[in-house]
């Protein structure tokens, strides 16, 4: 017999924050709800979802990313040292890449687009910055979206003070403020980075993932399942409107079909639009605005670290050419911390400045460093929008899971450039504020590399052609059907998405649960 039960109310495909988000939400609000989840990935983490990083055991943390990794298990990660500053093509640990299809000729494409497949998505894997958006990276249509990210604080658990006792982070902090403040509204100004996670009372670090943001309310729902191995090959319509799911069950390769009056398609950026395309609903603005963030990146030495080190510090000997892949991987160690420097429309880009255990270039041995004392920094910098940057879907090939095959068509503009270009020159200058940079020149990661891609399924005010989803998140073009993720996000941001995708899968969660009340 089959797992899968033959109706519910509401169907979730994937398992990431948004996803969870909508599960959550729907628990606390519409607990008589019958909800299935579906995920295509394996459960690898207890309890369901966790972040990786939670994991204590090496070995174990190691096959848990490695069963993320979907098609791509196996594969060498920038986990290698010197794997990106090589050039070498590799997707973070827990991800995999496109095998084909990330770049078309003559555009610049995305070589280094990644997925997760497992539950919790790439919140498993994430590094858990929940930065606000500011400026033009508002989305000006939503005059709730101030309480809609409170919200999401609350379900990713964001705090700012797990790192307040880390070597040397005040003093980053303080240096990179006395050079950028000065003209900056409060809002604006050089601080603490928003971090989904907690230190236990016992001083142990616990970073959010999808696990965090189901909470207790959704554990506890005798109404909610959730189902691993789980392919949702199309969403099922009826009149136009939402009426389920065919699902093919990854254990035994049976498909089957699952009746729902909504369904919630929280795949990623670019699998949502894909499971869309293969069910038919295909709006001119599907897979349409695709951005990404550019990213530099840079390392220095703190300073007059000696004079200044932590009561205990002590120097040790860097150990080799590391650094940059952390900078990639998000490696904040427990030594570490993070601060944050505030995208604003006079300077497009995003930073995030935290301390590493390693020097990105190899260090002479007799070169003692203190330990934190080396610091590595990032620049996200925002897309110029374009219309016919997008990812396209084959009605003739088909990928690893029996999809429609996707293409990226992708391009940089000279103001992409431009800024680019004019945040290499300002890292630059950052590192020089905070010490002695390491390396003769930052870094451009490889477009990709960012995880933060947004637009395919983006929301619009109305109906006017270049958007897929109202501001609730339901597809303009089939009722009942509703869209989750970064890939909703509208504007052009620099400033991590998770939190901002979360905010607006609360506003949908809430608008299905005022639907079922009504009905």
């Amino acid at each position: 017999m089959s797992r899968y039960p033959e109706s519910v109310d509401v169907v979730i495909v994937g398992s990431g924050p948004a996803g969870a988000t909508y599960a959550r939400i729907l628990s606390e609000e519409a607990p008589d709800a019958v909800v299935a989840l579906f995920e295509v990935g394996p459960t690898v983490s207890d309890p369901p979802g966790a972040h990786v990083k939670n994991i204590e055991d090496p070995a174990a943390r190691s096959i848990a990313q490695e069963r993320s990794e979907g098609p791509g298990a196996g594969a060498d990660t920038v986990s290698s040292p010197g794997a990106v500053t090589s050039g070498q093509r590799r997707a973070r640990p827990g991800t995999y890449l496109l095998e084909e299809g990330f770049q078309e000729p003559g555009e610049d494409g995305m070589p280094v687009a990644a997925f997760s497949s497992n539950v919790g998505g790439m919140g498993a894997h994430w590094t858990g910055a929940c930065p606000r958006p500011g400026g033009s990276e508002r989305i000006a249509f939503l005059p709730d979206l101030d309480d809609l990210l409170d919200e999401g604080d609350r379900l990713l658990g964001v705090t700012t003070d797990a790192f307040d006792s880390a070597p040397f982070t005040a003093l980053v902090r303080e240096r990179l403020a006395a050079a950028l403040d000065d003209g900056r509204p409060p809002a604006q100004r050089v601080q603490r980075m928003p971090l989904a996670v907690h230190r236990r009372d016992d001083g142990r670090l616990v970073w959010s993932g999808s696990d965090v943001v189901f909470g207790d309310a959704t554990r506890a729902n005798p109404n909610f399942t959730l189902y691993d191995e789980s392919l949702v090959t199309r969403v099922l319509l009826d009149g136009g409107r939402a009426s389920g799911v065919e699902v093919r069950d990854r254990r035994t390769g049976e498909l089957h079909t699952v009746r729902a009056w909504f369904v919630v398609v929280a795949a990623d950026a670019l699998r949502t639009p894909q499971v869309l395309w293969a069910s038919g609903i295909r709006p001119d603005a599907l897979g349409r605005m695709l951005n990404d963030q550019t990213q530099t990146v840079y390392a220095t030495r703190i300073r007059d670290a000696e004079s200044v080190a932590p009561a205990g510090a002590s120097g040790s000997t860097a150990e080799g050419d590391v650094g940059v892949d952390e900078i990639v991987d998000g490696a904040i160690s427990e030594q570490s911390g993070v601060t944050w420097v505030p995208f604003t429309d006079e300077v497009p880009f995003h930073g995030q400045v935290m301390q590493l255990d390693a020097s990105p270039i190899p260090l002479a041995d007799d070169d003692p460093v203190v330990p934190g004392s080396i610091v590595g920094l990032g620049l996200f910098c925002a897309k110029d929008l374009q219309w016919d940057d997008r990812v396209a879907f084959s009605d003739d090939e088909q990928d690893w899971y029996g999809m429609p095959a996707l293409r990226i068509h992708y391009r940089l503009t000279d103001r992409d450039r431009a800024v680019l270009e004019r945040a290499q020159a300002e890292i630059v200058e950052l590192a020089k504020v905070v010490g002695e940079p390491i390396g003769d020149r930052p870094f451009t990661m490889p477009l990709g590399a960012s995880l933060h891609y947004q637009g395919s399924v983006r929301m619009g005010e109305t109906d006017d052609g270049r958007s897929v989803c109202s501001p609730d998140s339901e597809v303009w073009a089939a009722p009942g059907v509703f869209v989750a993720g970064n890939g909703v996000i509208p504007t052009a941001t620099a400033c991590n998405p998770t939190l901002t995708s979360v905010a607006l899968a609360v506003k949908g969660a809430k608008r299905i649960a005022s639907d079922l009340a009504a009905h």
